[in-house]
């Protein structure tokens, strides 16, 4: 059976945990991954070195939303790229007649 005091205490930890550190958040999960030695000795000199105090884990995360951001930007560019060959020709011709009306300015 649960008690008052059992409950303040439960809400005491949850309260100390959410303040252990700034970068906790309760919403985050859990996972395994496996990774080459090589690689793991770059991650642990990479967290000896940084300016901020990070451990490996604020380390992968901020590695895989820049990795995200980076693979967003070149789906767009290649996105723009294509709409620009499709309209290469037509573009070519507005530029062409809006610099003939300038030069008679």
């Amino acid at each position: 059976m649960d008690t008052g005091g059992s409950r303040l205490a439960h809400a005491q930890k949850i309260m100390v945990d959410l303040t252990i550190s700034d970068t906790y958040h309760y919403s985050m999960k859990s996972m395994s991954i496996t990774i080459d030695e090589p690689t793991l000795r770059l991650l642990d000199e990479l967290t000896e070195t940084a300016s901020l105090a990070r451990n490996r884990s604020a380390l992968v995360r901020t590695a895989i939303r820049e990795f995200v951001e980076r693979e967003r930007r070149r789906q767009v560019e290649a996105r723009e790229r294509q709409i620009l060959r499709k309209h290469r020709k037509g573009l070519a011709r507005q530029a062409r007649v809006l610099i003939e009306e300038q030069a008679r300015l």
